[in-house]
């Protein structure tokens, strides 16, 4: 049976289906020859808030080679929008990218295709093609937020899973034996619960490990979801005769509430290419407790400011207003960020209702949970009677309590739910 041959790295790469066509980055590497104590300076300060590193012995004794390491990072495209849990490890790409490292952002566009089942509990449901190039593009567009577009190079795995063979393919597995894919705590689980495990679950791993092969990667970057997958690749690089990578992964962001990581599918994520005003309203609507995790995570907050806000010394709300303007501003300017606060201010705590509040037409009174759900402020009935327990539904200013209270046109006026939804209601 036929082997997988990875396929040839560092050339341009087009995308047909993207019309995106992508330069492979070229940089000189400053330095032909790095002592032991540089690369091993270099490898403790690149390894800086990750999680774990396997290992930082093999970190250095990359670094000392002399050459730019392959740095990868992986992601696949099954939703439109990146979020702030993602730029942990974008920003880590860029440590290795100011170092003069060879930066590699792979789309996973034939990964997408099959589903990670990382954290998952069921199968995922399958996208289209189209959906997953609608959101590669947008992928390829936001991490140029962070990343420097000319020191990078962008990749698409379909570029050599589509064409690999069903030999090739029965090749690459044979390099990994079903115990060692089983041994993820995920498929574990399924399985003992009694639920379905699907063959092209399995497959997963082992095509994202093959990814490494393919670019010859040296170091990974991914989440601590993400470590089997990457141990993975480590195994099936031994196999095709290279140096196993470093894997390095990063913590996982809480989302907005404060329990999962940050994800769209779970709804608590802050997307970076949210608007300013909602960007800020979203940090500003987390519980205190993350502050000091978002401001130690997303922003360079010196050590006696972040022992401010762990101490309390610091106002939690003037905490909050520092650290939503910080992000603002780094995704969209600082004068976005200064006029998202001003709104903020006005709106929420000098209790103030914005000019360009959308005003909505009501003829007759409306049960609460009824109108907020013609107005899309709630999904469900459930939903809205939720928020009102939640003390989150606000009319005229007033927070509403009463789950059976009736919302009179020409009596009331303002429906506020949570910080960003608001509405001015006429008869």
């Amino acid at each position: 049976m036929g082997a997988a041959a990875p396929p040839p790295t560092g050339v341009p790469f087009t995308s047909a289906s993207l019309s995106i066509r992508w330069q492979s980055a070229d940089r000189d590497f400053i330095k032909a020859k790095v002592t032991e104590k540089e690369a091993k300076e270099q490898a403790d300060q690149l390894s800086r808030n990750a999680a774990e590193v396997i290992s930082p012995p093999e970190l250095a004794a990359k670094i000392a080679e002399g050459r730019p390491l392959r740095v990868k990072l992986g992601m696949d495209p099954t939703a439109p929008d990146l979020h702030l849990g993602h730029t942990l490890t974008l920003k880590k790409l860029r440590d290795f990218q100011l170092e003069g490292h060879t930066v590699i952002f792979l789309v996973g566009d034939f990964t997408a295709m099959i589903g990670d089942p990382t954290g998952r509990s069921e199968t995922r449901k399958p996208l289209s093609r189209e959906q997953i190039a609608a959101n590669a593009e947008t992928y390829t567009r936001q991490v140029f937020r962070i990343l420097d577009p000319d020191l990078t190079e962008v990749r698409f795995n379909s570029e050599w899973m589509g064409k690999l063979g069903i030999d090739q393919l029965i090749g690459i597995a044979a390099r990994l034996s079903v115990a060692r894919m089983l041994e993820r705590d995920d498929f574990e689980k399924r399985l003992a619960a009694g639920d379905p495990l699907f063959l092209h679950e399995l497959l997963y791993p082992l095509i994202q490990g093959y990814d490494s092969v393919a670019l010859k990667a040296d170091v990974e970057l991914g989440g601590t979801d993400q470590k089997f997958n990457m141990l993975v690749a480590r195994d099936l690089q031994r196999g095709f005769g290279q140096s196993p990578q470093v894997v390095m992964t990063m913590p996982l962001l809480e989302g907005l509430d404060g329990v999962r990581k940050m994800s769209k599918s779970y709804g608590n994520s802050i997307a970076l290419e949210d608007s300013p005003d909602e960007m800020f309203g979203k940090v500003m609507s987390i519980a205190d407790p993350l502050m000091a995790r978002y401001s130690e995570m997303l922003t360079d907050v010196g050590g006696d400011e972040l022992a401010g806000i762990k101490s309390g010394a610091v106002h939690p709300m003037e905490a909050k207003k520092r650290l939503a303007g910080t992000i603002v501003s780094e995704y969209h300017g600082d004068d976005a960020a200064k006029k998202a606060r001003d709104r903020f201010e006005h709106r929420f705590q000098r209790r103030e209702i914005p000019a360009d509040a959308p005003v909505f037409r009501v003829d007759r009174d409306l049960w609460i949970c009824e109108l907020m759900k013609q107005l899309s402020f709630a999904a469900s009935t459930s939903e809205a009677r939720r928020l009102v327990s939640q003390g989150a539904v606000r009319v005229d200013g007033t927070t509403i309590t009463d789950v059976n209270f009736r919302f009179v046109p020409g009596e009331h006026g303002i429906l506020e739910v949570g910080r960003r939804r608001i509405a001015r209601i006429q008869p």
